[in-house]
């Protein structure tokens, strides 16, 4: 489904309160006769939550912590925004007729509504990678069956969306994903085995939430977005490729066969991408600044290291083995990031409980790639549960 242009388009932002969500609300505000805001929702912010409905005049809000209910309703006291609470009323948020649902939730957590979005045929901005890493085929499947439109708000695969040329998919011989490398690029092993939660959210170029901030310090952000991307667009595992390249400047490339190279480039900022979800198949003013090649002057790159960064290794070998291994992967990582910002754990922790968690799920005959949403979230679980065990072992 292709949004109306003529009249103002219709917005569900699931997860408001995080990083995309706050942008994508920057640029509603920006430009209120394009946009009319129907339904916000949020983890347990309620605070912002209620400020950012009052804001922009939401018909919904939704909070997905039950206990924070009669705190949000409080706090809409006086307004005509509808407060309600719970996944089901998550779901429902998803479910209701707008133009546009941007899938801002982290993690498997955001799984559930944006299939809802996407099983009503709306038109989905997915910036949780997470539902196609654990649920790739499940997620296009139901894609595809309701005829929604799917564009995508990670940087580096709205840049492989924006240069791709579907009508040369054939042709194509590389999609390279650009990686930051982090803040911890240049870091030897001993220096990350010490690194504390705070030196790990430190992104030197991206503004990000906690947890994909330490996804992309370990390079399992790139990881995942390789997931992401064969599902995405298309294309053989061998297609894919990955290249560090600290400025993020150039955001992703397409190599073609008659020796092309297209990239998107831009200055390091969400805005940018998000604004052109939701202004396709137009485009929007966003107040990115603006990109300078002269005063950037150098523009490098080098191969990721798959020594000092497992992570990485361990994300490409669980798309390769494919089955019920990238859904173990991402379950184990979330579980691994959330012990680490929680001091439970050390940084390069993370990635040895993820390989232990998907050599445990092998061993417990957890091979088979999930085809139903309930599989999905079934074997979400039991990777959780085996990832939490080993958090205990490492403490």
């Amino acid at each position: 489904m292709t949004p109306a242009q003529e009249t103002p388009r219709s917005i569900c932002v699931l997860g408001s309160t995080g990083s995309v969500g706050q942008s994508t609300l920057d640029l509603v505000a920006r430009d209120r006769q394009r946009f009319v805001v129907d339904t916000l929702t949020a983890n347990s912010n309620v605070e912002l939550l209620a400020s950012q409905a009052r804001e922009f005049g939401a018909r919904h809000a939704v909070v997905a912590d039950p206990a924070q209910y009669n705190a949000l309703k409080d706090a809409l006291a006086g307004t005509d925004t509808e407060a309600a609470a719970g996944p089901k009323a998550l779901n429902e948020a998803a479910d209701r007729d707008t133009d546009f649902v941007m899938a801002a939730i982290v993690g498997a957590a955001g799984l559930e509504p944006t299939l809802t979005a996407a099983r009503r045929g709306a038109c989905v901005a997915l910036a949780n990678k997470e539902c196609l890493v654990s649920a790739g085929t499940v997620f296009l499947d139901a894609v595809t069956k309701a005829g929604a439109t799917l564009l995508p708000v990670d940087s580096e695969h709205n840049a492989i969306f924006q240069v791709l040329e579907t009508h040369n998919r054939d042709q194509i011989e590389k999609i390279i994903l650009t990686a930051s490398g982090g803040p911890f690029r240049t870091w030897d092993m001993d220096a990350m085995r010490a690194a504390t939660p705070a030196q790990a959210v430190a992104h030197p170029n991206w503004d990000m939430g906690a947890k994909i901030s330490v996804d992309s310090a370990t390079m399992m952000n790139k990881g995942l977005e390789v997931i992401e991307a064969f599902y995405l667009f298309g294309v053989e595992i061998s297609q894919l490729d990955v290249i560090v390249h600290p400025q993020s400047v150039i955001h992703s490339m397409v190599a073609y066969s008659d020796g092309s190279v297209l990239a998107q480039l831009g200055s390091p900022d969400m805005r940018t991408p998000i604004a052109h979800t939701m202004a396709w198949p137009q485009r929007m003013a966003a107040p990115s600044p603006r990109l300078n090649l002269a005063e950037i002057a150098q523009l490098t790159f080098e191969a990721p290291d798959l020594e000092r960064f497992p992570a990485l290794r361990l994300a490409l070998a669980a798309l390769q083995t494919g089955g019920a291994a990238p859904t173990l992967l991402n379950a184990a990582n979330e579980v691994g990031v959330a012990a680490f910002l929680a001091g439970d754990i050390g940084f390069l922790d993370i990635a040895a409980i993820v390989e232990e968690t998907m050599s445990r799920g092998v061993a417990r005959g957890l091979a088979a790639a999930p085809a139903t949403l309930a599989e999905v979230l079934g074997l979400d679980r039991e990777g959780r549960s085996i990832a939490a065990e080993l958090v205990r072992t490492h403490r």
